[in-house]
């Protein structure tokens, strides 16, 4: 009897499974055409933001290109939206729904790479795109323009709107983009991020804050005088001894981080002026709030130990990610008909240089699909304003395979692959994924009441707020930095 239940539900269920594996709808089957069709462009937009090496708020150039680029595919381009120069939106159809798509395209300081397996830089101590961002935000508009000629066809209903969205690294651009208003009409909003797997992303990231601490002394003769002297450094020493002493007593998923940008000058003069970038994070705000006051108060003790006069300035901070399991759910069923991206030898051997030149295991890339994943409660890992976004929109989000496994992020490694066919593969397989998964945000009403549904259960009674302070974005202090 039990053989006889197998055989059956084996011959009744197979043929549904793999007719739900092997049959997609004309419009996704169009978006990967679209995709294929536009790759050759695609691949040279995103070679040409790897090469300019543009970082926060003065990639002018990088959204120069994508605007172009969008302007070309018949898109209404909007550019320096949010006070802010190099962002934008690209925009097509009219009427609802409306659907957004993120692109980013900030390199990194200090990371410049030639596109090989060693490192080796373009510039000494230039930039480089160690977080693949010339790969994200052109697929990205390569999935709104696949979009944008289903809607022009007749094909699809309402409005898809591409954000260019600069500063991720620094700064976060977004903020400022959500604050002009720019997400209030979204239905659902699509992301990706380079990474060295492919999946679905159901897990969440980390809150932080960005500050500044600055300590203001009496300058004195180091020898001749010093007890004429208060000594800024002082402070700053003793600010970060406490921070440091503090770590013992902070939950594990807190992270803190802090770079000395100034403690003097000169060895024979004591220091009337000190400066140190403070990051706090948590997995959730009010961990990371409760941990940034804390911080804030070391700040002030530090002032009064070495008796000089202290000021706190607000960079920025970013929400944790408000995961959408039932969007990327969606996305699931789309990566599985995809399935995972093909490398040839010569891509793996360069992928297993790469971790050699890391010290790695040499195992290669890798991009088979799992399956979705069980969304942790403290997840630990990075940080990005796409979070924010989450908190004002439903936000789904990708990674797809664009290093190889195990690469170290925000390092020369990613430059070098996210110059080459390894990114480019990667870029493209997005683009297919992304667009698929909006093709059914457009058609299927049922998924976005479902999905605005979880977003406000996970939301609950919390009214967003963007941890910015007063006035315009740091577009001077970006360029000047």
């Amino acid at each position: 009897m039990e053989k006889f239940i197998a055989f059956l539900l084996l011959t009744v269920l197979l043929p549904a499974i793999l007719h739900s594996q092997t049959e997609i709808s004309e419009n996704k089957e169009e978006v990967i055409e679209i995709i294929d069709q536009k790759f050759k462009d695609l691949r040279t937009l995103s070679d040409k933001i790897w090469s300019y090496e543009e970082i926060a708020f003065q990639e002018d150039q990088s959204s120069r290109d994508l605007a172009t680029y969008a302007e070309s595919q018949g898109f209404r381009v909007s550019r320096g939206v949010g006070e802010i120069p190099t962002a934008f939106t690209a925009e097509y159809g009219s009427g609802k729904p409306v659907i957004g798509i993120l692109g980013e395209f900030d390199a990194l300081p200090g990371l410049s790479q030639k596109a090989v397996p060693v490192k080796d830089p373009v510039h000494d101590g230039g930039a480089g795109h160690g977080c693949g961002h010339n790969l994200f935000g052109v697929a990205s508009l390569g999935a709104a323009t696949a979009i944008k000629e289903l809607i022009e066809e007749g094909k699809l209903q309402g409005t898809i709107r591409f954000y260019g969205t600069p500063a991720e690294e620094k700064y976060f651009g977004k903020l400022w983009m959500i604050r002009a208003g720019l997400f209030d009409d979204v239905d659902a909003v699509m992301d990706w991020h380079p990474s060295a797997e492919t999946k679905a992303d159901v897990q969440s990231t980390l809150a932080l804050v960005d500050f500044i601490v600055e300590y203001y002394g009496q300058a004195a003769h180091a020898s001749g005088d010093p007890w004429n002297g208060r000594s800024a450094s002082d402070a700053l020493e003793l600010y970060t001894s406490g921070i440091n002493f503090y770590r013992e007593h902070i939950k594990p998923t807190v992270r803190i981080h802090y770079h000395i940008q100034d403690a003097g000058k000169v060895v024979n003069v004591v220091p009337d002026y000190a400066r140190v970038w403070t990051r706090v994070r948590d997995t959730k705000r009010d961990g990371m709030e409760a941990v940034w006051r804390q911080v804030e108060r070391i700040a002030e003790g530090a002032s009064l130990m070495a008796n000089v006069d202290y000021k706190i300035s607000l960079v920025s901070g970013i929400h944790e990610v408000l995961v959408n399991r039932t969007g990327g759910a969606r996305l699931q069923e789309n990566l599985e008909y995809l399935g995972p991206i093909t490398y040839d030898d010569a891509e793996q051997l360069f992928a297993k240089k790469i971790q050699e030149s890391v010290d790695k295991p040499q195992v290669g890339l890798y991009s088979e699909i799992t399956p979705l994943e069980e969304t942790q409660e403290h997840p630990m890992g990075g940080s990005t304003d796409v979070g924010d976004v989450s908190f004002v929109v439903p936000t789904v989000r990708l990674r797809a395979t664009t290093a190889p496994k195990d690469t170290p992020w925000h390092s020369w490694a990613v430059v070098a692959c996210s110059g080459m066919s390894i990114g480019h593969k990667g870029m493209a397989y997005a683009a297919k994924a992304m667009s698929m998964t909006m093709v059914d945000f457009f058609e299927d009403e049922q998924l976005r009441a479902e999905m605005k549904k979880e977003f406000l259960e996970r939301k609950g009674d919390y009214v967003y707020k963007a941890i910015i302070p007063e006035g315009p974005p740091p577009i001077a202090k970006a360029r000047k930095d």
